[in-house]
């Protein structure tokens, strides 16, 4: 069965860093495109990273500067790479992938920052 697996999440102080991975497996074919999204309670669904086929990448203006997307190839793996937190970035966080032509999403991961 093909999935995506995120994993990373945790407590951090505001301030810290958080690397989430967001693996893929069951699939022969590798990540083409992607992005993280998150969802903090009470609010509406943010995309706050993507990734195209051709590496180039994009960003929410909320975590520009702090929040850097990429891709391991070879371990069909994407990663979002979390700087300078803050708490309003406290949300669950979720992988999409598009592997073969299928959209794909992970269960999610939960990224706590405490003040």
């Amino acid at each position: 069965q093909v999935q995506l697996v995120e994993s990373g999440g945790g407590l951090v102080q505001a301030g810290g860093s958080l690397r989430l991975s967001c693996a893929a497996s069951g699939s022969i074919f590798s990540i083409d495109a992607g992005g993280w999204y998150r969802q903090a309670p009470g609010k509406q669904r943010e995309l706050v990273a993507t990734l195209n086929s051709g590496g180039s990448t994009d960003y929410a203006d909320s975590v520009k500067g702090r929040i850097s997307i990429s891709r391991d190839n070879a371990k069909n793996t994407m990663y979002l790479q979390m700087n300078s937190l803050k708490p309003e970035d406290t949300a669950v966080y979720y992988c999409h992938a598009i592997m073969g032509g299928r959209v794909l999403r992970g269960q999610g991961t939960q990224v706590t920052v405490s003040s």
